[in-house]
């Protein structure tokens, strides 16, 4: 009788079988998100600009209405373009500090020595432009508005970057929102200590112990969003009430909230829910799994899912339309750039901005004796810095903190001007690249920085199982399981990927789903009673082609057909000979931070996405780049 193989579940290349950590980290999520909001952006600034030059007066008129909220007698009345800036860019700030808090815990900051770099990255790129704006202005009346030249836009900056930079790595991006969370950090600070009006003592008290609630709330372990968003609120309107820019609550806010990897106790009682409600489907299990899987996943993640695609595409937009618009004639243009008010935006952030980033990491990486060094090559850090001269957001928030009248009106055409100079020096920075001999253009782009290795446990190639030539500059690890339906997927992807590169070394390591996968611990046992008659790849070859019959019969049926010892064989499946070597790579995957099967690591970094053939590869040719500058 012929083995049917079971046919794969529906679905993308991006499919996993869940384990003990069924984490999904959110950074490509975010990039994504912050990319396609930049264009909403782009669009509500340019209606923001026909709608001031269209209507004036209808324009100011609408953002200047008084909108009044009212709690018994207590209320606060303002202006529309006031809660705009006050209110939802709290939590366009709240999205901010989540993101810093992500870094720090689980991202490019969890080494906490690669904080130093973006540190300088981000200080140096807000104190060079401040210096320029006020070599122009200081001592004049302008001076005050230092603040506007400081701080970068990421979502704006993001945007373009993947519009006119898409030739410079991926791990540019990274760098550079690592530098800008700085960036937005320092500039909050700013705000809330420069451009607040007089500070009353009482309610920035009453806003201290509020947020020291908070973090006692945390620690008695309270999950419930609800609780911490009536915090949140009561902190803002005490500093809104204490004279302080109230924006700096959302920043708080988020870098109190955690990001960790989801417990190996949540998800057992979140698939054990679950399998209560598929058993019986009642309203009772069906909120019982939901909360169950909520639970499992970090706080910080699950809001930055839920927030973070409104703050992108409403909130930011929805400032622009509202701070964007300056009625733009012959006149006002030639005044605005004469003015020390706008050369010093426009200079401090196409120049400034540029200079400090790149000029900061080279000092940094000078002192450190190259020890510490960006992620990318030089070039591509010069092109970050130049976009990092879109400072749309922050800068105009603090322009309206600023200025009033005809001043507002030159900060205005001054950011917006740097931000379309911050574009085309960058568009620059990318041609004179391409322009390279191939190798030098290579190293100026991914530079010779170690990556983080997240593979806990390196590839030995005594102990591990390993396809392709030993000498291969690429190393491609899986961590799979035999039952695993998406591991059988991938197994013509990792075929494909070894028969078109000829330089990969492939290795295989168990990691046997028990709890979901009734057979795969027995198939893995399996594997290893044929590698030790050395036959492990054809025996692995087999149960991932007949996943649908993993039983100990099909399992010694196998063994005879690959010409094996076949009492040996099932001896070594009844003392569980394998098993000790089998929990040793379920060990490493827990030091690793696997979620779940399969997951790949190319040359140690964690794969993360789809495992598609055109994915991995890419994956693949980048490690390969990287591989060969080193060498």
């Amino acid at each position: 009788m012929t083995e049917r193989r079971a046919g794969p579940p529906s679905g993308s290349f991006a499919d996993r079988t869940a384990w003990a950590r069924n984490l999904r980290t959110p950074l490509r999520e975010f990039m994504r998100t912050e990319t396609g909001g930049a264009v909403v952006l782009l669009a509500a600034t340019l209606a923001a600009l026909v709608w001031a030059n269209a209507d004036a007066s209808s324009y100011e008129r609408v953002w200047e209405t008084q909108v009044s909220v009212r709690f018994g007698g207590a209320g606060l009345s303002q202006g529309l373009r006031e809660w705009v800036n006050s209110g939802l860019m709290t939590v366009f700030f709240f999205v901010v500090g989540l993101e810093a808090r992500r870094e720090f815990d689980m991202g490019e900051l969890r080494d906490r020595r690669r904080f130093a770099l973006p540190l300088a990255a981000g200080v140096g790129g807000m104190v060079v432009p401040v210096a320029v704006y006020l070599a122009f202005n200081a001592g004049g009346p302008a001076a005050h508005g230092w603040g506007i030249a400081m701080s970068t836009d990421t979502a704006f900056a993001l945007g373009v970057l993947a519009l006119v930079g898409r030739n410079f790595p991926a791990r540019l991006r990274t760098y550079l929102l690592t530098a800008t969370v700085v960036d937005d950090v320092i500039a909050l600070a700013v705000i809330a200590t420069v451009y607040s009006g007089d500070v009353a003592l009482p309610p920035l008290l009453l806003a201290a112990g509020i947020l020291a609630v908070t973090v006692l709330v945390r620690a008695l372990g309270v999950r419930q969003i609800p609780v911490y968003v009536v915090l949140g609120v009561a902190a803002w309107a005490a500093v809104q009430s204490a004279g302080v820019e109230p924006v700096v609550v959302g920043l708080v806010m988020g870098l109190l909230t955690y990001a960790h990897p989801a417990a190996r106790d949540d998800l057992e009682r979140a698939t054990e829910v679950f399998r209560l409600f598929r058993e019986q489907p009642t309203p009772e299990f069906a909120r019982s799994a939901r909360t169950g899987v909520a639970a499992a996943i970090s706080p910080n993640e699950r809001l930055q899912l839920l927030i973070h695609p409104w703050t992108s595409y409403a909130v930011v937009p929805l400032f622009a339309l509202a701070n964007a618009g300056v009625t733009i004639t012959a006149g006002f243009l030639g005044r605005a750039f004469t003015s020390t008010l706008t050369l010093g935006i426009v200079i401090g952030y196409v120049a400034g901005k540029p200079l400090g980033i790149l000029g900061s990491s080279w000092l940094v990486t000078r002192a450190s004796r190259g020890r510490l060094r960006p992620p990318v090559g030089w070039a591509a850090v010069g092109g970050g810095g130049a976009i990092a001269g879109i400072g749309f957001t922050v800068a105009l928030l603090i322009a309206t903190l600023s200025f009033t009248g005809a001043r507002l009106e030159e900060a205005k055409i001054g950011v917006l001007s740097a931000a379309l100079g911050a574009t085309v020096v960058t568009w620059v920075v990318v041609r004179a690249t391409a322009l390279l001999p191939p190798r030098r253009r290579l190293r100026a782009l991914l530079g010779t920085a170690e990556s983080i290795i997240d593979l806990a446990a390196p590839v030995e190639p005594e102990r591990d199982h390993v396809r392709g030539p030993a000498n291969a500059p690429v190393t491609v690890v899986e961590y799979g399981d035999f039952e695993c339906p998406y591991c059988g997927r991938a197994e013509s992807v990792v075929r494909e990927l070894l028969a078109d590169h000829g330089d990969v070394r492939y290795v295989w390591r168990h990691l046997p789903l028990n709890d979901i996968h009734p057979q795969a611990q027995l198939a893995a046992e399996a594997a290893e009673a044929a590698a030790a008659q050395g036959r492990f790849w054809e025996m692995h070859d087999l149960l991932l082609d007949r996943q649908d019959a993993l039983r100990p019969r099909d399992l010694v049926r196998y063994a005879g057909d690959l010409g094996l010892d076949v009492d040996r064989f099932r001896a070594d499946l009844r003392r569980h000979t394998g098993a000790g070597r089998i929990a040793e790579d379920v060990d490493s995957a827990d030091l690793s931070g696997v979620s779940g099967t399969p997951t790949f690591f190319v040359n140690g970094r964690r794969h993360v996405g789809a495992y598609d053939i055109a994915t991995l590869s890419a994956a693949v040719r980048g490690a390969r780049k990287r591989a060969a500058v080193g060498s």
